[in-house]
């Protein structure tokens, strides 16, 4: 026994394995306030890692039981980084078991089982059973033991990282599945209208935004689209768009009238919405299957472009406010604007044109109508794949496109005697 070396204790006391703190040129080892844990229950064994544990000069406090009951009762209490150092043979449990209760207490805890000189394989079942390290006690020295410790400690925190980002892989796998089936199938019935739809959230990580879109053919033929934008950005939002698309699908597979459907629209946002300042504008679209028309309803939603063969213009039909804002109260109408062969609509978001393009400005409808004039001769999905990248090149200085993003553009397809 060493000349002046503290008298051990067992667990009614702990005290620091060395009197002070680390000197300035040697940087802590732990990075967080890490303890030690000696469960050991001869006392000759102990006080000879505790000394160690001073010529390793591993700055952290030790605690000494002799048991493995009372091991479990300091790990229970404990919340700080502790690295255990455990014997096989204690009074109340023998072998791999003290390992596997120790791991089902306390998880986070790095594990250096000590063996005889007969167990090394003891040492490695105990390293397979979920401790960090072994060490066999007639061959440990200060450096071994002050490197299994240390190592310990760091094979525990990278295993715990690896553990949370496994877990947060997995997560985030789910929840992509999740929105991905989600996300909006046209129900259609044949092939002669055509939908091409662009979808970007603008939330970090996800596939769903406040931005909804759908469209439906009934049995007779008729076609019915609608795009709508919840106020916010976050998950709870992008729920409510989800739930208010599903609303309005199923109020067009049950005949709803359109100017009926934006009502019930309106109960159920007002029913879901987390916070009474939370709205929704809505465009929605009735194409007959005449083809030479289309009736919209809008409620507090942008405008939309109309390509034809003479080129694209802006329309904003007569609308209401959008829906939420002065519930029960909403005066909505629908207009009817003739359609030539070939022509489509392109409905969207207001994100799609508010980046910013200054420090002071706006691309706006104005510069979205001009960038659509300027991409007129491509085909739909070219088209709307053009004015996304415009718009958020024109953004990409200033923040990029910070809000939800939804295009879809709906047309008939042309008949061979249109052609």
């Amino acid at each position: 026994m060493r000349t002046g070396s503290p008298a051990l204790h067992p667990v009614a006391a702990t005290f620091p394995a060395q009197t002070g703190s680390a000197p300035a040129d040697r940087p802590s080892v732990w990075g967080v306030n890490a303890s030690i844990l000696l469960v050991e229950d001869d006392a000759g064994d102990a006080l000879l890692v505790e000394e160690m544990l001073v010529d390793g000069e591993l700055d952290a406090p030790l605690t000494w039981c002799k048991s493995l009951s009372e091991a479990l009762a300091f790990l229970r209490s404990h919340r700080a980084p502790v690295c255990v150092l455990l014997d096989l043979h204690l009074p109340d449990v023998h072998g791999l078991s003290a390992v596997t209760q120790i791991v089902a207490t306390t998880p986070d805890a790095a594990i250096v089982v000590l063996t005889g000189l007969a167990e090394a394989e003891a040492g490695l079942n105990a390293v397979a059973t979920g401790a960090q390290d072994y060490l066999v006690k007639g061959r440990i020295d200060p450096q071994a033991l002050s490197r299994a410790v240390r190592y310990a400690l760091q094979r525990k925190q990278v295993e715990r990282a690896a553990s949370a980002l496994r877990a947060t892989q997995q997560m985030a796998q789910e929840n992509a599945r999740l929105e991905r089936g989600l996300l909006p199938v046209p129900l259609l019935h044949d092939d002669g209208f055509e939908v091409v739809a662009r979808y970007e959230p603008g939330r970090a990580h996800g596939l769903l935004s406040g931005d909804f879109y759908d469209v439906v053919q009934r049995p007779d033929g008729t076609v019915h689209a609608v795009i709508g934008d919840v106020s916010g950005h976050g998950a709870a939002e992008a729920a409510l768009g989800v739930c208010l698309r599903v609303a309005w699908r199923t109020a067009v597979l049950c005949g709803t009238d359109p100017l009926e459907q934006l009502g019930l629209l309106e109960e159920i946002l007002v029913a879901e919405r987390s916070d009474p300042h939370v709205f929704a504008t809505v465009t929605s679209l009735v194409f007959p299957p005449d083809r030479d028309r289309v009736r919209i309803v809008r409620a507090g939603h942008p405008g939309l472009l109309l390509r034809r063969s003479s080129g694209i213009e802006w329309v904003e039909p007569e609308g209401g406010i959008a829906l939420g804002l002065l519930p029960g109260h909403g005066q909505w109408v629908s207009t009817e604007h003739a359609l030539e062969p070939g022509a489509g609509l392109v409905l969207f978001t207001d994100g799609l044109f508010e980046g910013r393009t200054g420090p002071d400005s706006r691309l706006g409808e104005e510069g979205l109508l001009a960038m659509a004039q300027d991409r007129a001769g491509l085909p739909a999905r070219p088209f709307i794949d053009a004015l996304v990248a415009g718009a958020a090149e024109g953004a990409a200085p200033y923040g990029g496109l910070a809000d939800d993003v939804a295009v879809v553009h709906l047309a008939w397809k042309r008949t061979p005697h249109e052609q």
